[in-house]
């Protein structure tokens, strides 16, 4: 079986065929297990040279409450020329779409059927979810900035906003949030005051495709494009595969001029002093910190260890502490600098790498990049899911298996990396090009599109 040393100060090595790991030399009760150059937890017996290194005889070393210490910013370089470009969609904030879809938004899940006989008999896609009334505080506020950022995304050709009447996210309170949205785009119902709100609907959508059918495909630079970053299922490849292969696009995006958004705080225990040391100012590296230890408090809030992850598919895949997990996770960032961070319902608004408040399911997660603004999610997998978010989500493979297995869910097999392919890299920037001109990821194809919104408070 062969053997990989990701890093030379690593004391383990990587099982090509299984993806766990083997200890390099003998690690000692209380020492610390390497792996990508740094600590993935602590052996908690005595651990012999050639012994496979998991759950039995390690454990994480994370710990509530860490200090971290600004070591000076690292600059944004100048954009490079880029001679690639692709075909999207100008909207009249400047933005740039990928798809020109028709979008039913309802304002309070008690219009959720409504929404779906529509969106099936009028061929467009409708976001539902339970929430929009009975929510108090900041879950109320969240919904309504998410639903929100979802009519604000460019890939929405044309949005109907729909209300029941008498919820709390009235149409009268939600109406603000999207008017800067280009109105031409934009219709309104409110079903309680509708003698038929189906022959009305249908009606408001007929004029919301009529004007996204003006709309041709034109060619932009990549600067136009706002990607999102997820991992979904991790196994033993998918910091060595994968999310390496979709941090070096995410570099080559943000050098043209892209934004690249990378969520799942969760999943950054362990490797958050990496992208503190990547902040351009002493006010983001302080908003990392912020990002950082509230999601801590959140967890200790509700009674719960920081470091309750990987879950069972990561363990069956080989990664065994929160650790493993978040120094493989954070590959996808690449190593550009950090240009700021993003709480619940802020939307991008600028050039380079961002992080954004959030956890790490993967529904929750995808809608939030979508409400951000992303026009695409790269979605990397080494145990294969069929989910997708309003906007497409390319899944990438970390294993070959996965890729033979799941056909009709994967888009992209980075195993190629474990082999040395000196063309990967070129395949997977023209595939996602190609994708951000019109080709349809897997999920788009099955039909597979989904949203879920953050709750942690109290529901009346």
């Amino acid at each position: 079986m062969s053997k990989l040393k990701i890093h030379d100060s690593d004391n383990v090595v990587v099982e090509t065929e299984t993806g766990f790991k083997e200890a390099l030399t003998d690690i000692k009760k209380g020492e610390a297990v390497i792996k990508y150059g740094l600590p993935i937890g602590f052996a908690f017996m005595d651990i012999s040279k050639g012994e496979r290194v998991h759950t039995n005889n390690m454990k994480t070393g994370l710990t509530e409450h860490v200090e971290y210490d600004f070591r000076g910013a690292m600059p944004l370089p100048p954009v490079s020329e880029s001679e690639y470009s692709f075909l999207g969609y100008k909207r009249a904030d400047g933005k740039v779409g990928i798809r020109n879809d028709i979008w039913i938004i309802p304002t309070v899940g008690c219009v959720n059927k409504v929404a779906e006989k529509l969106a099936a008999e009028c061929d467009c896609f409708a976001f539902t979810h339970p929430y929009g009334c009975s929510q108090l505080g900041d879950d109320h506020e969240i919904t309504r900035l998410i639903l929100s950022g979802l009519a604000h995304n460019p890939n929405a050709g044309g949005v109907l906003i729909l209300a029941l009447g008498c919820e709390n996210n009235t149409m009268e309170k939600f109406k603000p949030l999207v008017e800067d949205c280009d109105q031409e785009r934009i219709r309104y119902l409110i079903c309680q005051e509708a003698e038929d709100e189906i022959a009305e609907g249908k009606r408001l959508i007929s004029e919301l495709k009529e004007r996204a059918s003006q709309d041709v495909r034109k060619e932009f630079p990549l600067s136009k494009l706002t990607v999102g970053l997820k991992c979904g299922g991790s196994d033993g490849y998918s910091g060595i595969t994968a999310n390496p292969l979709v941090g070096r696009f995410s570099d080559f995006l943000t050098s043209v001029g892209g934004s690249v958004v990378l969520t799942e705080v969760p999943e950054m225990f362990g490797a958050e002093t990496l992208l503190m040391k990547r902040a351009i100012s002493k006010q983001v590296f302080d908003d990392i910190v912020d990002l950082i230890n509230n999601y801590k408090e959140y967890f200790v809030r509700h009674g719960q260890t920081v470091y309750e992850n990987p879950s069972p598919g990561n363990l069956a895949g080989g990664i065994t502490t929160l650790e493993d997990k978040s120094l493989g996770c954070t590959q996808k960032s690449g190593s550009s600098p950090v240009v700021g961070v993003l709480g619940y319902g802020d939307r991008v608004d600028g050039r380079g790498l961002w992080l954004l408040d959030g956890p790490g399911n993967d529904m929750v997660a995808i809608t939030n990049l979508t409400a951000a603004g992303c026009n695409l999610i790269l979605f990397t997998t080494g145990r294969g899911t069929p989910l997708g978010a309003p906007v497409p989500t390319l899944k990438i493979s970390s294993n070959s298996t996965l890729t033979k297995n799941k056909p009709g869910w994967i888009d992209f097999d980075a195993s190629g990396v474990l082999d040395g392919d000196l063309e990967i890299d070129e395949c997977f920037l023209k595939k996602v090009i190609s994708v951000a001109s019109g080709e349809m990821t897997r999920n788009e194809m099955n039909g597979y599109r989904e949203i879920s919104i953050f709750k942690d408070g109290v529901v009346l």
